[in-house]
């Protein structure tokens, strides 16, 4: 992941921008065609020699091939001051950059969690007519970067749609295939699974609290910066997806939301209980003390609720190996009537936490 954070990485726009001597320019002073002309050089990152694009940007539609017969598909959206800030209270600014590699990231996740690898993405992004034309390149930097930084060589941005409006958004549709496999759905967890987590839960949640809190980033320490860095730009472990599927997953899912919030969602569709081991979690809490100390916050609040950093929330049959990269963290146990939480930890329901969009 790019070193960043106060500074964002030397991009191809900042590398090679003319030195600027004016105002900076805005969306509203160019075309859509000039906008474009300073985009798709920027995102041409698996466009070439990419089986499954048959014909990418810049007809009314891309063509996509699928293989196997099945596309697996997903969308997610990210809207300023809903899903970040352009502004944080400690100082930080968010950058083009990181929204980009961030829709690369949570979108790249969903593909992730269904044992499938990503093909291809379009890409919606709605602007105000103020929005600076450096940071829309940076944009199209931070989603190139993810692509590839995160482990996704054959994924390509087919095409997309730029428009004006009031708010600042971004949309994502990705594309992905099985070759050939079934897919891990999160409804196959089974009594007596083991239940095991790849990557990170909390970090992130404990990033935004520190950007959302009055400690200037520059009085931030290394630690607590990288914490910031994990809500910024998450790293999913796409690695993890296909592994698991060829080890004999029986359930998975992408944990945007939150261990606890997720994990009853697998549950439920699984018609299972799902049991954390508590001195596991207290383990994952130990990357977050940086954070808690200096907020006098309970990191275990978000192990329990923090989603962005798109860790992976897997089952696997009782006796077999887990794969590189995962942690037990708990096991799966029968329903029993009347239907409980769906997620005890050491056996007592846990509380509900997690993030919900329409909560108040």
């Amino acid at each position: 992941m790019p070193e960043r954070l106060n500074e964002p990485p030397l991009t191809a726009s900042t590398q090679n921008a003319a030195p600027q001597t004016g105002p900076p320019l805005t969306v509203a002073e160019l075309s859509e065609s000039q906008l474009l002309e300073r985009i798709f050089p920027r995102l041409h990152y698996g466009q070439e020699h990419n089986p499954s694009l048959i014909l990418g940007p810049g007809d009314d539609a891309a063509i996509v091939a699928a293989p196997d017969g099945r596309t697996v598909l997903s969308i997610d959206t990210q809207v300023a001051d809903q899903d970040f800030r352009l502004e944080w209270n400690n100082g930080y600014r968010t950058t083009g950059y990181d929204v980009g590699w961030k829709a690369a990231a949570q979108n790249l996740s969903d593909i992730n969690a269904m044992g499938a690898r990503a093909t291809s993405l379009v890409v919606s992004l709605t602007m105000p007519p103020e929005t600076r034309v450096a940071w829309v390149e940076d944009f199209a930097d931070g989603l190139s970067a993810g692509i590839r930084e995160l482990g996704a060589p054959d994924c390509a941005v087919a095409g997309g749609d730029l428009g004006r409006g009031r708010e600042l958004a971004v949309s994502v549709a990705i594309l992905g295939t099985l070759g050939g496999r079934a897919a891990v759905l999160r409804s196959g967890a089974r009594p007596g699974d083991i239940l095991a987590l790849a990557g990170t839960v909390g970090r992130a949640a404990a990033g935004l609290a520190l950007l959302e809190s009055a400690i200037p980033v520059a009085e931030l320490s290394k630690d607590q910066r990288a914490l910031m860095d994990t809500q910024c730009r998450p790293l999913p472990p796409l690695a993890a997806g296909p592994l698991a599927r060829d080890s004999g997953a029986t359930a998975m899912m992408d944990i945007s939301d939150g261990l606890v919030r997720d994990g009853r969602r697998m549950a439920s569709a699984s018609h299972t209980v799902l049991n954390l081991d508590a001195a596991v979690l207290k383990e994952l809490a130990v990357p977050l003390l940086p954070a808690a100390e200096v907020l006098r916050a309970d990191p275990m609040a978000w192990v329990l609720g923090g989603g962005e950093d798109h860790g992976l929330l897997a089952t696997f049959p009782p006796g077999v190996q887990l794969p590189h990269g995962f942690t037990a963290i708990g096991s799966v146990a029968a329903l029993a009537p009347p239907d409980g939480t769906g997620v005890t930890i050491a056996g007592m329901p846990a509380a509900t936490v997690g993030w919900d969009h329409f909560a108040d």
